[in-house]
Formats: structure tokens, sequence, C-alpha cells
């Protein structure tokens, strides 16, 4: 079949989860029916990738539109790129969309080339409102988009049982058209991997036990919560920030108040702002003796995969799909979230307690924490295949065709 596949992210230019599944899921996707399928992708950026059966076009407007509000810029021009795409795509049977951004250009290639259309949910735009200050009144353009897209989904691919529940409950969408299809890992990529010279380049003292975040500076991903949990951990606890990607400038001066405080207060912290390579990740994934995921809203949580992959236990909030990642008690715990109106926690200051008691239980127990290392992996290598996800994915396309 002729496959279209339109992303926001794609390799080298990659900042979150939604990034690394389509990476995965086109390679995978190429390989299946000994490379019977045509895919074409089309990303946001200079791509150009030919390999056999997968083609990769970057698309990136020749002009800038003007914007009477600067935070419109981001919206005209995914707007530019999407009508690109859809002008460039090859004949489609499947036309297979990830986020919103390339939500416009999938119901145009739908209605011009009577394409069946897909979208995969990563993220949902009315469950991230935090998302205004970024983009502004833009923020409502980028919601109505998404809902058309799911009005005129023929299929939609949720990364876990709560996404599903999001999707019909958000956009009325028929639960015997949503798939549930979770994200995967490469476990021969995300293995256990020592490098203390790597730890040293960014300032990690090997010797000491550390707690890694890794993430995007954004409120969903709750960093500024774990910074606010500082203060209730061990004295001297070493704690790793591999936080960059800023939402907005406003959300990078908060971070750095927060850490100088927490600093003043006593807090042992390595910030490493730039987004670092995956084998680097890989190290600090594998010699981390706990990963923290704090975030507030998180349909899947693929970076857990990824820790858990490299024998590290995680601690995160029960949020979304991440109970269907983590088992409490076995590979990490689970700490209670209670959101808000605005998705935030409704006690900030007892999630942040929470969290810190968390953290210290395991950091307190190496000989659990190893054991749930191991344990860590096993379900990784059990559960979690992007050979497995793509050939669901590619059940579904036949179903819907």
């Amino acid at each position: 079949m002729n496959i279209t596949v339109l992303t926001n992210e794609y390799p080298p230019h990659i900042y979150g989860g939604a990034g690394v599944h389509v990476e995965y899921l086109t390679r995978e996707l190429a390989r299946l029916d000994g490379g019977a399928h045509r895919l074409e992708v089309f990303s946001f950026g200079d791509q150009r990738v030919e390999k056999g059966n997968l083609r990769v076009e970057g698309v990136t407007p020749e002009v800038a539109l003007s914007a009477q509000d600067p935070r419109h810029a981001k919206l005209l021009d995914t707007l530019q790129r999407d009508l690109m795409m859809a002008s460039k795509a090859g004949p489609s049977d499947i036309v297979h969309c990830h986020t919103w951004y390339t939500h416009f250009a999938g119901c145009l290639v739908k209605q011009l080339q009577g394409a069946k259309l897909v979208l995969t949910t990563h993220s949902l735009e009315p469950h991230r409102p935090w998302k205004v200050e970024q983009l502004g009144s833009a923020y409502y353009a980028s919601s109505w988009l998404e809902r058309t897209a799911f009005e005129n989904a023929d299929g939609v691919v949720a990364v876990s049982e709560a996404m599903k529940r999001d999707v019909h409950a958000l956009y009325g969408v028929p639960f015997e058209r949503i798939r549930v299809i979770p994200n995967g890992i490469d476990p021969s990529e995300y293995r256990p991997t020592r490098d203390d010279a790597v730890l040293r380049r960014y300032g990690v003292d090997p010797a000491r036990p550390y707690v890694l975040f890794v993430g995007r500076i954004t409120r969903q991903k709750g960093i500024l919560h774990l910074v606010s949990a500082l203060k209730y951990l061990p004295e001297g606890t070493q704690v790793v920030l591999c936080a960059g990607a800023p939402d907005t400038p406003e959300i990078e001066r908060e971070m750095a108040g927060l850490i100088e405080r927490a600093r003043a207060e006593g807090a042992n912290v390595v910030w490493v702002r730039e987004m670092l390579p995956r084998a680097e990740l890989v190290v600090l994934y594998s010699q981390a003796a706990v990963f923290v995921c704090p975030s507030v809203y998180e349909p899947f949580g693929i970076i857990n995969l990824e820790a858990m992959a490299c024998e590290t236990p995680v601690v995160a909030s029960a949020v979304g799909g991440i109970p269907e990642i983590v088992v409490p008690g076995e590979t990490g715990l689970l700490v209670p979230f209670e959101a808000g109106e605005d998705f935030e926690p409704k006690d900030p200051e007892a999630f942040a307690r929470d969290l810190a008691g968390a953290l210290t239980e395991l950091l307190s127990d190496p000989a659990r924490l190893g054991a749930m290392g191991k344990a860590s992996r096993r379900r990784v290598e059990e559960r979690f295949s992007w050979a497995a996800v793509a050939q669901e994915t590619l059940d579904f396309y036949r179903l819907l065709l």
C-alpha cells in the first residue's frame, strides 16, 4: 500500500516523544512484508532520506508571514508547511498524522486523494491549557484544527487505554474507530551502558548516586514541581536535570529562578540545558540510581521506557498512560496526583513532598533499586517492541482499507 506519514519531528530534529515514535515506527513499517509498501514521510525541516521504499522529505516555507501577535507566527508557519505537505504527497492509500501540527495537511490529503486519515494521539490540546502561554490565541486555532481532524479521522491510534478514553470523551470518536497501540522501544539501543567520562563531561559525579530527569521545560512535564521538591530530599542528594527546549522565555526564567533558590538552600543540582545525543542519554539513564517523571499530563510517557530499558527504576506521577508502563513496587513507584482545573496539581506542595518521599524511599534501599532495574528491563523486552507496534499499525491500516 501507499502510506504517507506527516510529522513535525523527524531525525535529526527531535525534541519529544512523538519524534521518537515516528522515527522507529516508519523504520519498522518499511521492513514489513519484505519492503512491499511505499512509505513517504514529510516533516518540518530540511531532512532528505532515500532508503529503499522509505523516503523522507523535510519542508520549510520560503516566505515568513507577518503576525500581529508574535506568538501566532508558529501557527502561520505550521499552516504553510501543511499546505506544502499536501501538495507534495504522492498517491496515498493511508495518510497518517502525528500531532496537531500536521492535521490540516492530513485533512487535505484525505479530501484531495480519498486517502484514509489516521491520527496517532501523542497528546490532546484541551489537556494542555498552558500552551496559551506559548501560542497566545493561536492555541484556540490549534485546538480547532485538532478537533476538526478527529471529527474527520477514519481511524485513531491511542497510545494508551487512558488516551482512548480521553479521545472518546473529548471528541466523540466511537470506540470502534480507536485502536490502542502503545509506544515501543529498541532494547538494542537502550541498554545498560557505563561511561564515567560522559558523566564528568556534564558535571555529574559518577561516584555518587543521582536522580535523573530528562525532558522539555514545559508545564506538562512537571519539571517545576520537581525542582520545588528538592528541599525535601536527603541533604546532598545529587539531582541531574537534562532539561531544555523551553516553551517560552518566561518559563525558562522561572525554572532558572527555582534552581537558583534550590541551590541556595543546599540542593546539589546539575542542570544540562542542551539536548544530548542519544548515546550520551543512554549513559545518563544507565548510571542513574532512579529516573523521575513528574508529568502533570502524559498520554504515554516513552521516556520511562527508555529509562527502564537501561535497567533504571522509575518514580512517576500516576497520570495518563504512565500506570500502564510503570508497575508500582516492581519497576518503580507511582506518586498520587490530583489535578486542579488547569491540570496542575490541586495541592502543589503536597505533590512535591510525595515526589520527594518516593525518591527517598528508593534511594535508601540500593538492593531494591537493583532488583527493580532488572525487572524494568524484563518488562520492556516482554511488552514493548517497535516491530510489534509497526505490525499492529499495519493491521489497523488494512482494517480501515
